[in-house]
């Protein structure tokens, strides 16, 4: 049997909106890391704008937080049959 063959005849059990929430968080892991670690530098620059910096990386945090939000709904949204 060869290695495709295989692959075909793998039957996949269980809950996969699980492993596509887990991959879905990975993106505003990753941005929320931006966001402080781009303000921080930002307040370090010019600690005069610290209010408006601030108050983007509160927005900028939000947004992200509700991509993760959407991507844990959608399995439940969704469910596979």
């Amino acid at each position: 049997m060869s290695a495709l063959e295989t692959l075909a005849a793998v039957n996949i059990t269980g809950n996969l909106g699980a492993i596509g929430y887990g991959l879905a968080a990975i993106g505003p892991g990753v941005g929320v890391g931006i966001i402080f670690g781009n303000g921080t530098q930002a307040l370090a620059r010019q600690p005069e704008a610290a209010g408006l910096i601030r108050a983007n990386q509160i927005l900028g945090f939000v947004l992200c937080e509700a991509l993760a939000l959407i991507g844990l709904v959608m399995p439940f949204v969704y469910p596979v049959d």
